[in-house]
């Protein structure tokens, strides 16, 4: 690995370990502060903006990457359809739920996706060490000032303009490249692909929350979500990985030595989350206790993830993304299959398990498929 990748690595690592490290205080905070109920209330509306980000992002932050990456010029053109539609979505949240916060929240999470697949498909990161650092600096001071003045009310406020930011690379990106939908006609394919992968992945995330909540009360989702937030913490190298290898994967050069090395980062972390969180849980946050067992569960999806991951930046690329679409559809329904008859009778612990079987499902079928791939 020469200098040049180090230092590349260095400013993306560094980027999103200080700014996870803003963020889960933040989060970590607030579920200290405020109960399991109030906790899972507020990522039921977060997994309706996130939802609505991902039917509204006709550009892709994996497709803005690969296609800046190429140099195709396809960003104005994809940044003004999808602002559009958001507008679209925009008046149908007012419309079902008449929450202002969650449509600001909306544009937070277009913008940022836009704006970030830009910065790394031009592989400037310093500046994408800059807006993170930024966004989640805001995360944490605005999320707290906003909790005492509006208490938890406030957060989807907070967290839409800690996004203001990213509307700078957007508006720049408007002045230095025309809109030209003639680009699309030969790269439609790839882009309608990569968006229901997109949608498919939003649906991983957050559609088990608007399953939850009826079978199981905010409570148990307030707690789902705290053990999702130190798997999150657990996956921060692999996420960086990824965002450094694929617009090198666009480019047809590998990673992978960085990749194995990866893949034993994900071993350890899970290792860690399995027999060091458990024991933090109960000092600082005594009525989350039910979360501890979640936790010993869903520290191993870290392995198969990042396994997913891998795989993901290979194929994506290469602009193939049909192997890609077909794992994270097995994915979703395993975990909605799971949830459905195992939460029941094992309530959240049967959440966890469906969670880590679907994401074992997930990196299994893209291993002997990529094998094909390549043959």
């Amino acid at each position: 690995m020469n200098f040049g990748k180090l230092t590349d690595i260095s400013l993306l690592g560094s980027a999103d370990i200080i700014g996870t490290g803003f963020s889960s205080i933040f989060w970590l905070i607030l579920a200290s502060q405020i109960s399991p109920d109030e906790y899972g209330q507020i990522f039921y509306f977060l997994g309706i903006a996130g939802m609505a980000a991902a039917f509204v992002l006709i550009g892709t932050q994996n497709t803005i990457t690969v296609y800046s990456s190429k140099k195709f010029q396809l960003e104005s053109t994809l940044y003004l359809i999808s602002l559009i539609v958001g507008v679209v979505a925009s008046f149908v949240l007012m419309i079902l739920f008449y929450k202002v916060d969650v449509v600001f929240l909306l544009f937070g999470f277009v913008i940022n996706s836009l704006a970030m697949g830009e910065i790394l498909g031009n592989k400037n990161f310093k500046s994408y060490s800059k807006y993170t650092i930024i966004q989640k600096i805001l995360t944490l001071s605005l999320g707290l000032l906003f909790l005492y003045v509006f208490e938890a009310d406030g957060i989807i406020f907070a967290l839409a303009i800690s996004y203001i930011f990213f509307s700078i690379v957007i508006i720049n990106r408007f002045r230095k490249t025309k809109i030209n939908f003639n680009l699309l006609k030969n790269r439609s394919k790839f882009i309608i692909n990569n968006y229901i992968i997109e949608v498919l992945t939003k649906s991983n995330s957050h559609l088990n929350k608007f399953i939850i909540v009826p079978l199981l009360g905010f409570a148990v989702l307030g707690n789902f979500s705290l053990a999702m937030q130190i798997v999150s913490v657990g996956l921060i190298f692999t996420l960086i990985i990824f965002k450094y290898t694929i617009p090198y994967d666009s480019r047809g050069q590998e990673n992978k030595k960085l990749k194995k090395i990866s893949l034993l980062i994900s071993v350890i972390m899970a290792l860690l989350g399995v027999f060091v969180a458990p024991l933090i849980i109960p000092i600082f946050f005594q009525e989350y206790l039910e979360v501890i067992d979640v936790i010993r569960i869903i520290s191993f999806s870290i392995i198969p993830m990042t396994v997913t991951k891998i795989y993901t930046s290979k194929l994506l690329g290469q602009e193939n993304s049909k192997q890609i679409l077909f794992s994270k559809s097995l994915a979703i329904i395993s975990f909605i299959i799971a949830i459905v008859v195992l939460s029941p009778y094992f309530g959240i612990i049967g959440i966890a398990v469906g969670y880590l079987l679907s994401t074992i499902i997930e990196s299994i079928c893209l291993i002997p498929k990529i094998r094909v791939f390549q043959k």
